[in-house]
């Protein structure tokens, strides 16, 4: 079998719809993907719609975190989390917060670039988005459609960098406090790309296992950011601290390069994730 578990629609901040993804997915070889958009479940019946027979689609999501050290700045991290329940009220409270700052976010950071006289609109951005939760992404496809930057990448070295002048911040939730909303809502907590260094600060191993002390269930390990020593560091880590290891392409059609199913999960693990997500089921026939 092979099996992504980690992948983008047009629905956050990939490009193709979730029918695309599905059908890219298939003709990859995909026999499981799973649909993680940031902070929204709303690509989950466009995916169960167009899911093509013999694909087992696992709805889940990637949630925005960070982790508070005690004696330095907070470090962003991402929590994928599978087979939860959409209707849990807490969590879809804070999926909702969080959609809402990701917006204000991304609008100053257009009324900034705006006013330096790149020529980016709020209105067509929003528009371009379809609907879905707008983010950094839109805002460098628009500095791409402007002639400003040739690709999505160079938009974010050049302007949209977490060092750069355009960098906004945003109140992300409390990895521990997002571990325990999914578990709650019956899901699978699994730390996202976790040592990917060309993102940024990383957390180190004291606090992934205070992570795992707080109900996270699953590391990524196969991570196209992450390099053979660090996917070793990490496989160990999880073995110590009784994770399941997760790999996956982290997919956004062509804001990315990385092809669907570059990277994949072990079939034993995912019948892991399966037996501990009780919140809802995966798609398949």
């Amino acid at each position: 079998m092979r099996i992504d578990l980690h992948t983008h629609s047009s629905v956050s901040d990939g490009t193709d719809g979730p029918a695309e993804l599905l059908a890219a997915a298939r003709g990859a070889g995909l026999d499981v993907v799973a649909l993680t958009d940031h902070d929204t479940t709303a690509g989950w019946a466009a995916a169960e719609a167009a899911r093509p027979p013999g694909l087992t689609v696992v709805p889940g999501m990637e949630l925005s975190c960070r982790w508070f050290p005690d004696d330095e700045p907070p470090v962003s991290v991402h929590l994928l989390g599978y087979l939860f329940d959409p209707l849990h009220p807490a969590f879809a409270a804070e999926r909702a917060r969080l959609r809402d700052e990701r917006l204000s976010r991304a609008e100053r950071i257009v009324t900034a670039l705006a006013a330096d006289g790149y020529p980016v609109r709020w209105d067509e951005i929003v528009a371009q988005a379809g609907g879905g939760v707008v983010g950094r992404p839109h805002v460098a496809t628009a500095l791409v459609r402007g002639g400003v930057v040739d690709t999505v990448e160079q938009a974010f070295a050049d302007l949209l960098h977490h060092r750069g002048g355009y960098y906004v911040a945003k109140a992300d939730t409390d990895v521990r406090e997002g571990i325990a909303l999914v578990r709650a809502a019956g899901g699978v907590p699994v730390f996202a790309h976790g040592l990917a260094t060309a993102r940024g600060r990383v957390v180190d191993d004291d606090a992934i296992a205070a992570m795992a002390g707080a109900g996270l269930l699953g590391l990524e390990v196969d991570h196209p950011d992450h390099t053979a020593e660090q996917r070793a560091h990490l496989r160990a880590l999880a073995a110590d601290l009784d994770l399941l290891t997760t790999g996956s392409s982290d997919y956004h059609g062509t804001n990315k390069r990385t092809p669907i199913g570059a990277c994949t999960t072990d079939p034993e693990q995912f019948e892991r994730l399966l037996a501990a997500g009780t919140g809802t089921a995966p798609l398949r026939d």
